[in-house]
C-alpha cells in the first residue's frame, strides 16, 4: 500500500477528517476529532502510527518485525507499521480498521450518536 491508498481507506470511514496541526509534514486522521492515525507525507518508506488495544499491540509486536511501540506516542496503546513483505494490505486495512474502531468506542454517548447519523 502506498500513501495514497492509506489515505483514500483512512478517509472512506464514517467521520474521518484530515489534517496537518502538529507541522506541514504530519498528517494526522481524527474520527469525531479523536486521532486514530499519523502518517509522515515526506518520508520514503511509508510507515504510520495506529491506535491498538495494549495486548493485541504486544502480540503483534513479537510477531512482526515492521510493527514496533508507537514513534512519539504512548507505547502501551500505539504501534508504529512500517509495512513490508509480512503486512499486507488487507493486513494493514484491518489494524487500521481497529485503530478507528478503539476510538470510535472511546467518543462519548452524544459524539458516537452523531457519528452514527452522518
Amino acid at each position: 500500500m502506498n500513501l495514497e491508498s492509506f489515505r483514500k481507506y483512512c478517509l472512506s470511514k464514517k467521520g474521518v477528517t484530515e489534517d496537518f496541526p502538529f507541522d506541514e509534514k504530519t498528517l494526522v486522521f481524527k474520527v469525531m476529532d479523536k486521532i486514530f492515525a499519523i502518517t509522515d507525507i515526506t518520508e520514503v518508506e511509508l510507515s504510520m502510527n495506529l491506535k491498538c488495544g495494549p495486548e493485541r499491540a504486544i502480540e503483534l509486536r513479537e510477531h512482526y518485525e515492521a510493527i514496533a511501540p508507537g514513534w512519539h506516542m504512548s507505547k502501551k496503546h500505539w504501534n508504529t507499521v512500517t509495512p513490508d513483505d509480512s503486512i499486507s494490505d488487507s493486513f494493514l486495512k484491518e489494524m487500521t480498521d481497529h485503530s478507528y474502531e478503539l476510538v470510535v468506542r472511546g467518543l462519548t454517548k452524544k459524539n458516537r450518536a452523531a457519528l452514527e447519523n452522518m
